[in-house]
């Protein structure tokens, strides 16, 4: 089939293939690179068999290409997937029933075209009866080639508008820094306000944050969430430069240590489970886990070679300097109000003087975020947490990351990072109590009981921004108020042009990526890179539904 007739006169094409082949791809993408009338974006959605389970957005140097591998069955990943296909390649599906053939016209645009090669009479059959009408078979495509065009007549969503890309961003730590980037990719002209001097001196000022994945024995939703959006960010931050040039860290590789000889087993049946990659994660056993750390590792742990430390300051500063001149900074703001006015949103200092405006507002300042009139019911709380600076020399030199209920880093400068503490106190100041906390624990990863004795009460206190279910807020903002006895998602109002990326806690540095991404997506009414079930786990209108079914409603103290 021509491709050059699909995407012809489109602003955006979509190209599902149920069976990814690398050869079939870079023809696909060579073939709309040289074609002068090509839609200015081409997304692309394979299904494949050779990565980690799940949806992997990768990213591309190209501008208006963008590329999908999903790991599921045929059944489970259209189910899961949003988006609005122009052309579906549908091959290698003799043996996958007929079920998967009403999410095809789901995700169908009302003249979106099919090529289906080796598809039984019974999926020909349920694809008409879905509203496809193929054409003649044609000998020279091969007899078990088929083409259809989809003509139903029952009504088609909408295409969504397209939105004036003009925004503000309220935030510079890496929520607001990523948010930066993700639009000004898609050709946004963005509005960065931040209340102090610069970047990252909030929760993501401290100088190392550790990126590693989440494993669980039932791979539930957190576990889903934190890999792809660790995965994401490896991808990204490559793109970015690096760790260790463009980002300041180290991929030094990450050993969680097992807590006891329980917790040791219950690993070790996840490890033969799901025979994960070696790369992405290997169970060491102690000889292998004390050999690797030159330490006691009395139970073992996981090994996650990719995984490593990273100040996230410099990631802040990366991400802002990939923006370019289509991100304008505002910093030293100080106290900020919010109004929309005429279909703007007008952000204004305490003084009442007007610091921007644009159809667009993005809250990415963490727990500040509630004194937003919009966002004031949010469930969001603001949790202390205490990094304690200890000197290198009181350490063994560690050659990865080690961590259990605590983390500690290799020396950078000369300082170990060790933490992080999860107190309710609201002091800023460094605390004695916590300081000591953390080097309890750094003593229990280290087997030392006398390990850095002595240490001097040198650190870092931020505070993280949490929600009940401690997962983040991705996407438009529930007007709460106007919610009424609203059962479903898609029903729930929303303030128009404001949206959040809120809630990281303790994993903004893998989250933040990612969940850019979903949103700039979202407004773009693009295809989504996550599936519908995490999508919907993080919709900050999810604490609207809980609250009609429980009156007390979420709290703000439910953490």
């Amino acid at each position: 089939m021509e491709y050059r007739s699909v995407w012809h006169g489109r602003e955006r094409c979509t190209v599902l293939d149920a069976a990814h082949d690398d050869e079939r791809l870079k023809v696909l993408i060579d073939v709309w690179r040289t074609d002068p009338q090509r839609s200015p974006h081409l997304h692309v959605i394979a299904l494949c068999g050779h990565m980690m389970p799940g949806f992997h957005r990768l990213p591309q140097a190209e501008p208006g290409l963008t590329v999908d591998m999903v790991n599921a069955s045929i059944d489970t990943a259209l189910a899961q997937l949003a988006a609005r296909v122009d052309l579906f390649r549908l091959r290698g599906l003799e043996d996958a029933g007929e079920g998967f053939v009403r999410s095809v016209a789901r995700l169908a645009t009302g003249d979106a075209r099919l090529v289906g090669q080796g598809l039984t009479g019974a999926q020909i059959a349920a694809l008409e009866g879905q509203g496809f009408v193929f054409d003649a078979v044609d000998a020279k495509a091969g007899p078990d080639v088929r083409c259809a065009r989809f003509a139903s007549r029952k009504p088609r969503p909408p295409a969504p508008p397209v939105p004036e890309r003009r925004a503000i961003v309220l935030g510079a730590g890496i929520a607001g820094s990523a948010a930066c980037e993700r639009l000004c990719a898609r050709g946004w002209q963005v509005t960065l306000v931040e209340r102090h001097a610069r970047p990252a001196m909030e929760a993501s000022g401290n100088r190392a944050g550790i990126f590693m994945p989440l494993l669980s024995r039932d791979d539930n939703i957190p576990t889903r969430l934190t890999r792809a959006a660790y995965l994401f960010a490896l991808r990204h931050w490559a793109k970015l430069g690096g760790v260790g040039a463009a980002i300041e860290g180290q991929a030094c590789g990450v050993l969680q240590l097992a807590r006891d000889a329980e917790h040791a087993a219950v690993q070790r049946a996840i490890a033969a489970e799901a025979a994960y990659p070696a790369e992405f994660a290997e169970w060491l056993e102690r000889p292998q886990a004390e050999a690797l750390l030159g330490l006691p590792a009395p139970d073992g742990g996981w090994l996650f070679r990719q995984g490593g430390w990273a100040r996230p300051g410099s990631v802040c500063d990366a991400l802002l300097a990939a923006c370019g001149r289509r991100v304008e900074q505002r910093f030293g703001v100080g106290s900020v109000t919010v109004e929309r006015v005429d279909g703007q949103w007008e952000v204004r200092d305490a003084k009442g003087e007007l610091v921007a405006h644009a159809p667009n507002l993005i809250l990415a300042n963490g727990a500040g975020a509630v004194r937003i009139p919009q966002a004031a019911q949010l469930p969001l709380s603001a949790l202390r947490g205490q990094v304690s600076h200890v000197p290198a020399g009181m350490l063994p030199a560690l050659p990865v990351v080690l961590c259990r209920e605590a983390y500690l880093t290799p020396a950078s400068d000369g300082i170990c990072s060790a933490g992080a503490t999860y107190d309710l106190d609201p002091d800023p100041a460094l605390s004695p109590a916590s300081h000591q906390e953390n080097l309890e624990r750094l003593r229990g990863l280290l087997s030392d009981p006398h390990a850095a004795e002595g240490a001097p009460l040198q650190g870092r206190v931020g505070f993280r921004c949490i929600a009940p279910d401690r997962l983040p807020l991705v996407g438009r903002l529930p007007d709460v108020d106007a919610a009424g006895s609203t059962e479903r998602l898609r029903d729930v109002p929303r303030h128009p042009g404001l949206y959040a990326l809120l809630g990281y806690a303790s994993r903004g540095l893998i989250w933040a990526g990612l969940g850019a991404e979903l949103l700039a997506a979202q407004i773009e009414g693009e295809p989504l890179p996550l599936e519908m079930t995490l999508v919907d786990a993080l919709d900050p209108a999810r604490f609207v539904l809980r609250a009609r079914r429980n009156p007390r409603g979420p709290q703000a103290n439910d953490v």
